[in-house]
Protein backbone atom coordinates (compact mmCIF):
# COMPACT_ATOMS: atom_id res chain seq x y z
CA UNK A 1 0.00 0.00 0.00
CA UNK A 2 1.27 3.46 -0.84
CA UNK A 3 2.13 5.67 2.10
CA UNK A 4 2.11 2.81 4.61
CA UNK A 5 5.06 2.79 6.98
CA UNK A 6 7.08 -0.41 6.74
CA UNK A 7 6.72 -2.64 9.76
CA UNK A 8 9.36 -2.25 12.45
CA UNK A 9 12.21 -4.69 11.96
CA UNK A 10 13.99 -6.32 14.91
CA UNK A 11 17.76 -6.58 14.49
CA UNK A 12 20.69 -7.42 16.72
CA UNK A 13 24.37 -6.65 16.37
CA UNK A 14 27.50 -7.55 18.29
CA UNK A 15 31.23 -7.26 18.07
CA UNK A 16 34.07 -8.76 20.08
CA UNK A 17 37.81 -8.99 20.34
CA UNK A 18 39.94 -11.67 21.98
CA UNK A 19 42.24 -9.48 23.99
CA UNK A 20 41.70 -5.74 23.77
CA UNK A 21 42.96 -5.05 21.16
CA UNK A 22 43.17 -8.47 19.56
CA UNK A 23 41.64 -10.57 16.79
CA UNK A 24 38.18 -9.06 16.33
CA UNK A 25 34.94 -9.66 14.47
CA UNK A 26 31.44 -8.27 14.04
CA UNK A 27 27.99 -9.60 13.16
CA UNK A 28 24.39 -8.53 12.74
CA UNK A 29 21.12 -10.40 12.25
CA UNK A 30 17.63 -9.29 11.21
CA UNK A 31 14.52 -11.20 12.21
CA UNK A 32 10.94 -11.31 10.96
CA UNK A 33 7.84 -10.66 13.10
CA UNK A 34 8.21 -14.07 14.76
CA UNK A 35 11.87 -13.26 15.53
CA UNK A 36 13.06 -15.86 13.02
CA UNK A 37 16.39 -14.73 11.49
CA UNK A 38 15.93 -13.69 7.85
CA UNK A 39 19.23 -11.90 7.04
CA UNK A 40 22.64 -11.77 8.63
CA UNK A 41 26.20 -10.77 7.94
CA UNK A 42 29.46 -11.22 9.83
CA UNK A 43 33.11 -10.61 9.25
CA UNK A 44 36.63 -10.36 10.66
CA UNK A 45 38.35 -7.08 11.52
CA UNK A 46 41.92 -8.24 12.02
CA UNK A 47 43.34 -6.68 15.17
CA UNK A 48 40.94 -4.19 16.74
CA UNK A 49 39.48 -3.17 20.08
CA UNK A 50 36.20 -4.50 21.42
CA UNK A 51 34.66 -1.02 21.01
CA UNK A 52 35.67 -0.84 17.34
CA UNK A 53 34.10 -4.29 16.80
CA UNK A 54 30.84 -3.22 18.50
CA UNK A 55 30.64 0.03 16.50
CA UNK A 56 31.48 -1.77 13.25
CA UNK A 57 28.62 -4.25 13.82
CA UNK A 58 26.19 -1.34 14.25
CA UNK A 59 27.58 0.55 11.24
CA UNK A 60 27.34 -2.52 8.98
CA UNK A 61 23.77 -3.22 10.13
CA UNK A 62 22.66 0.36 9.44
CA UNK A 63 24.43 0.32 6.06
CA UNK A 64 22.65 -2.91 5.06
CA UNK A 65 19.16 -1.73 6.00
CA UNK A 66 17.06 0.65 3.88
CA UNK A 67 16.80 4.03 5.65
CA UNK A 68 12.98 4.03 5.56
CA UNK A 69 12.70 0.79 7.56
CA UNK A 70 11.95 1.44 11.27
CA UNK A 71 14.47 -0.56 13.32
CA UNK A 72 14.59 -1.94 16.83
CA UNK A 73 18.27 -2.70 17.45
CA UNK A 74 19.28 -5.01 20.25
CA UNK A 75 22.89 -4.84 21.40
CA UNK A 76 24.85 -5.34 24.59
CA UNK A 77 27.52 -2.66 24.22
CA UNK A 78 26.85 0.19 26.65
CA UNK A 79 29.74 2.05 25.00
CA UNK A 80 28.29 1.85 21.47
CA UNK A 81 24.76 2.71 22.64
CA UNK A 82 25.87 5.70 24.73
CA UNK A 83 28.33 6.88 22.07
CA UNK A 84 25.58 7.30 19.47
CA UNK A 85 22.68 8.34 21.74
CA UNK A 86 24.05 10.14 24.81
CA UNK A 87 27.57 11.43 24.15
CA UNK A 88 27.41 12.26 20.43
CA UNK A 89 25.63 15.66 20.62
CA UNK A 90 28.20 16.94 23.13
CA UNK A 91 31.12 15.57 21.14
CA UNK A 92 29.87 17.36 18.04
CA UNK A 93 29.30 20.62 19.95
CA UNK A 94 32.85 20.45 21.33
CA UNK A 95 34.44 19.77 17.93
CA UNK A 96 34.79 15.99 18.51
CA UNK A 97 36.46 16.39 21.91
CA UNK A 98 35.53 14.51 25.08
CA UNK A 99 34.56 16.24 28.33
CA UNK A 100 38.26 16.01 29.23
CA UNK A 101 39.18 17.82 25.99
CA UNK A 102 40.73 14.75 24.37
CA UNK A 103 39.92 13.64 20.80
CA UNK A 104 36.94 11.25 20.66
CA UNK A 105 38.05 7.62 20.19
CA UNK A 106 36.74 5.93 17.03
CA UNK A 107 35.48 9.28 15.70
CA UNK A 108 35.22 8.14 12.06
CA UNK A 109 33.00 5.17 12.95
CA UNK A 110 30.84 7.23 15.32
CA UNK A 111 30.44 10.00 12.70
CA UNK A 112 29.47 7.42 10.05
CA UNK A 113 26.87 5.88 12.40
CA UNK A 114 25.54 9.38 13.13
CA UNK A 115 25.11 9.94 9.36
CA UNK A 116 23.33 6.60 9.00
CA UNK A 117 20.99 7.36 11.94
CA UNK A 118 19.98 10.79 10.62
CA UNK A 119 16.32 10.84 9.63
CA UNK A 120 15.72 7.21 10.60
CA UNK A 121 13.41 5.61 13.13
CA UNK A 122 15.67 3.51 15.38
Amino acid sequence: MIGRMPERVVAACDGASKGNPGPAGWAWVVADGDETPTRWEAGPLGTATNNVAELTALERLLTAMAPDVPLEIRMDSQYAMKAVTTWLPGWKRKGWKTAAGKPVANQELVARIDELLTGRSV
